[in-house]
């Protein structure tokens, strides 16, 4: 059990990562509404630009978080929680805009 845990952590922290730091400018089929970035993406959801900089930023580090709870088994519980937090608002996100995605 402690090597799938290990695992999905590991997933979970670097998925967050390629979207935020190299995917960020690039087009994907699950970004909301027509937009081909992450700007645009959060603009089609009726947020600020500033917007993007703080979820992005505090998206890296509960990632970050995940991949130090592996050695440092404290980080885990807070940046899961924090991921819990922000994904649910992503897909409320998607929700409000009817999106297909």
């Amino acid at each position: 059990m402690d090597a799938i845990l290990f695992i999905l952590q590991l997933v979970v922290a670097l998925g967050i990562l390629n979207v935020w730091l190299i995917r960020f400018s690039k087009p994907s089929p699950y970004r909301g509404g027509n937009a081909t970035n992450m700007v645009e993406e959060f603009g089609e959801y009726g947020l600020s630009a500033p917007l993007v900089w703080i979820v992005g930023t505090l998206k890296v580090l509960a990632a970050i978080g995940l991949i130090l709870g592996l050695f440092v088994p404290t980080l885990t519980l807070p940046s899961a929680l924090l991921l819990v937090f922000l994904m649910t608002a992503a897909v409320s996100m998607h929700i409000r805009i009817k999106d297909k995605a």
